[in-house]
């Protein structure tokens, strides 16, 4: 009898499932839906049942997405079942996880470990009875120690995997130098070797005979890498050890601890460090919430109008898109100085407004960025509401502007709007950094460390070294995306009003669906119905991961955001304050028409608080071009300000008026028309005018050999206040056109691998997996054919009819095989109703409802056992 069959007749005595089939087959949809909810990539598509589930659930890709999705602890207990023997006790795993001393010596990590193998169990990484754990075959692969890849526990492989391809009289040798008696063949020899070295008290009466400098070597492989060099010529140290096995050669010059001798050494604990709680989140500083919320408001407007003036710069046609796509590094610069904020800012606004949908390229052969029409639908909405459009798109958004400036994996650089921004991750990191901000104290702000730390034992970084070999204040590797996420969600939440000097806002928290004015005093989580976890241990559980808000829920929780940021946000004013020295001073955001034709009037010359205009000739000029006249001008001004309008404004204005177009421009190949002879004497006498190579044609006329748009701008330039004019000799009204993009739609978020099921999706998979097993499972009569378990039936047409037919007369259940119009082939049990015309109607058990199917699709029945029908 095989050690396999073996195992098959015991865990037959016990009642144990033997499989992980048969362990799914066993637990209830809650756990099923637990199961899948927890890896979603199991049901895409749905199993035809449990067998094929759990065969997925296996499978290196699954095993390996869940493994990294486990929480520190939880990763280390499947590390200690990875060294351990298969199948393991529980009492075993808790050794593992506490060392000799058991729960006493650490009834931390000992309360701990039942939630962790609950979390293993779950998500079916582990299956069995406490008496006979399995860690997944395809976990245990990954896991288990290997030359190539090191166990995280820094364990090697066992004595008998060290000695695998050792010579039987070398290992009679080493049992000679052990003081064990010499066996018969290797296998006995290897067995007493394990036996001693797993012998706590002869293992002690060992090492007490061995000589300092050999001691000092086994502490220094003891936590790993377990793997070590040797010269062809050993020092005494070496081959004291090796003369005794506590050394092993593994390849030429390359000797290995054995894992038992370790877990001596190390006093049966598998990890150095076990981190059964996650580290807590610190406060950095405490706030009144009154002020927090207020910081946070006043950067909430400033975000409005920075996007504002994004798109408002971008109005008449933004820059153009790169032939890889995106911005070019010249125009995120240009935009970075018009936005006065440093490149990497510009790169988040623009990637703010596109994840918005309020910008996008506009698709034409000379292909430029623009906003779009939602833009302006946007501008009409109240300002609370066109930021919650702003974090909403911000907190969903999977495109990433922290990496604009870095270089792909292709060696290509990453701009702005370009591809290769998306990281899938972004979404549930974004949501994580804040609902551990949310946890805190209303008011506070948590020191980055903390949060980086909690993170990565939540999710361990890819690629780190094992807990038992890293230094006492491990670093995160630096690829480690997950850290550079968190780093960059806490300054993109500061700068979009999310947060406010650290802390989350009230209007933060609606945003993210957490209460605001209650503060949970802990975080914690049972680890069963029923269990009480000690109060240390329930100040530092994590708290369970909350299922996504839905888009009901997340609507809710955008408008309840809008509600309590409106009341915080300054109102729009209708005044300015004009001065002597030809500027005006808005003392707070000003409504939307008066701030636009103030805009053309005058230039800004500084934001903040209050936001001061200068009025200028060329400002002043670019009004009228626009089509006001002096007296529009000057009755606005009276309208809108607090103050007198100075004399110097109103000089300017008139001044300005009073020049524009007297100078004519028109289109020949471009002419200047004035009465003013002179005028025309003084142009073509100054030297700014050469390029633009004038002569006179007649004593009011002068030629160009130029443009009229560039004439115009050469004139102004000169100083002068040149108008257009049509071929009439109309005067041409220049207007600011707003170019727009065809409607567009936000970009879509890249999903980090299938959605989480909801409750109607997972109702529905269970019911068919269940169905698909009750088929796959039921006893049948034997049909004569050989097949094996799992083989769809197979008869022939006549046998399909005349057993369809009996069992309409009969009322008995049939199991059949049936391949649908898409070719997908499935088992099934009905009840025949009735059979007529080709077709059979039938009860069908494993979908719980009347359907009818065509004969000739049916591959073959066959009769129930007399104990299922």
């Amino acid at each position: 009898m095989t050690t396999e069959e073996r195992s098959r007749k015991e865990a037959a005595g016990t009642g144990a499932p033997r499989s992980l089939a048969e362990f799914l087959r066993a637990q209830d949809d809650a756990s099923l839906a637990a199961l899948l909810r927890a890896r979603p990539d199991l049901i895409t598509p749905v199993p035809t049942d449990l067998t094929q589930l759990a065969t997925r659930a296996a499978t290196r890709a699954s095993v390996v997405r869940a493994l990294e999705r486990l929480d520190r602890f939880a990763q280390q207990t499947a590390e200690a079942l990875a060294v351990a023997a298969d199948p393991a006790s529980y009492g075993e795993l808790l050794q593992l996880m506490t060392g000799d001393g058991g729960a006493e010596a650490d009834p931390v990590v000992a309360e701990a470990v039942p939630h962790a193998l609950a979390t293993l169990r779950e998500q079916a990484l582990v299956w069995g009875t406490d008496d006979r754990l399995h860690l997944v075959r395809t976990a245990r692969e990954l896991l288990a120690p290997t030359p190539q890849h090191p166990s995280p526990t820094g364990l090697g492989p066992t004595v008998a995997e060290a000695t695998a391809g050792m010579s039987p009289g070398r290992i009679q040798e080493i049992l000679t130098a052990v003081g064990l008696p010499t066996t018969h063949d290797a296998v006995s020899a290897v067995s007493s070797l394990t036996g001693l070295f797993s012998d706590r008290a002869r293992m002690a009466a060992l090492l007490a005979t061995a000589p300092a400098e050999s001691l000092e070597v086994l502490h220094r492989l003891v936590w790993g890498p377990p793997y070590g060099q040797v010269t062809p010529d050993p020092a005494p140290r070496l081959r004291w050890l090796l003369d005794r096995g506590l050394l092993l050669p593994t390849a030429p010059g390359t000797v290995v601890l054995p894992r038992e001798v370790a877990l001596h050494l190390r006093s049966g604990r598998a990890h150095r460090r076990p981190e059964p709680l996650p580290p807590a989140v610190e406060p950095a500083a405490t706030h009144r919430p009154q002020v927090v919320d207020a910081t946070a408001a006043g950067q909430a407007y400033t975000a409005l109008a920075t996007v504002e003036e994004l798109l408002k710069d971008w109005d008449e046609g933004g820059p153009a898109v790169l032939r890889a796509g995106g911005l070019s590094v010249r125009d995120l610069k240009r935009t970075a100085v018009a936005l006065d904020v440093p490149e990497p800012v510009a790169a988040f606004w623009v990637e703010l407004a596109y994840a918005a949908g309020l910008l996008a390229s506009d698709g034409e052969a000379d292909e430029r960025y623009a906003a779009t029409p939602a833009y302006d639908e946007w501008l009409e909405r109240p300002a609370a509401e066109r930021w919650t459009r702003l974090a909403t798109a911000w907190l969903a958004a999977t495109r990433t502007p922290g990496l604009v400036g870095g270089r792909d994996a292709k060696d290509r650089a990453l701009s702005a709007l370009g591809p290769g921004l998306d990281r899938s991750s972004a979404p549930e990191v974004r949501h994580r950094v804040l609902t551990l901000l949310a946890g805190l104290p209303e008011g506070a702000s948590a020191t980055p460390e903390s949060i980086l730390a909690r993170l990565r034992w939540e999710r361990p970084p890819r690629g780190t070294r094992p807990a038992a070999v890293q230094p006492a204040a491990p670093q995160p590797p630096a690829d480690d995306l997950r850290t550079r996420l968190a780093q960059w969600t806490l300054s993109e939440a500061e700068l979009l009003g999310v947060t406010g000097r650290g802390a989350l806002s009230a209007h933060g928290r609606a945003l993210i669906g957490e209460p605001s004015g209650h503060t949970p005093a802990v975080e914690a989580t049972a680890t069963g119905p029923g269990d009480k976890l000690p109060v240390h241990h329930q100040q530092h559980r994590p708290a369970a991961p909350r299922a996504p808000l839905t888009p009901a829920e997340q609507a809710a929780a955008a408008s309840r955001a809008a509600r309590l940021l409106a009341p915080l946000l300054p109102e729009p004013l209708d005044h300015v304050l004009l001065q002597a020295d030809l500027t005006a001073v808005a003392p707070g955001p000003l409504q939307r028409p008066l701030a636009d034709v103030l805009g053309v009037l005058a230039e800004v010359e500084s934001k903040g608080g209050a936001t001061v205009y200068r009025f200028t000739p060329a400002s002043v000029r670019r009004a009228l071009d626009a089509g006001r006249t002096a007296s529009d001008l000057h009755a606005f001004l009276a309208a809108h300000s607090r103050t007198p309008v100075p004399q110097p404004l109103a000089y300017l204005i008139d001044d300005v008026a009073r020049k524009h177009g007297h100078l004519r421009v028109g289109a020949a190949s471009a002419y200047v028309r004035c009465d003013d002879d002179a005028l025309l004497n003084e142009i073509l006498a100054d030297k700014r005018s050469a390029a633009l190579r004038l002569r006179r044609l007649a004593p009011t006329v002068l030629a160009a050999q130029t443009d009229p748009a560039t004439l115009l701008e050469g004139l102004r330039a000169m100083g002068l206040a040149p108008a257009a004019e049509s071929a009439e000799g109309d005067v041409l009204i220049a207007r600011a056109h707003a170019r727009r993009t065809p409607p567009r739609t936000p970009p879509e978020p890249v999903p980090d691998g299938p959605p989480t099921p909801d409750a109607t999706l997972l109702t529905a998979a269970l019911r068919a997996i269940r169905a698909g097993d009750l088929a796959s499972t039921a006893p049948r009569k034997p049909t004569g054919s050989p097949a094996t378990e799992g083989d769809l039936p197979r008869t022939t047409s006549a046998e399909t009819l005349a057993t369809m037919q009996a069992a309409v007369l009969t009322g008995e259940s049939l199991w059949i095989g049936y391949v649908n119009a898409e070719g997908t082939a499935s088992q099934r049990v009905i009840a025949p109703i009735r059979v007529e015309g080709g077709f059979v109607t039938a009860y069908d058990h494993t979908a719980d409802e009347v359907r009818t199917y065509p004969l000739h699709r049916v591959t073959g029945v066959a009769e129930l056992a007399d104990d299922q029908e």
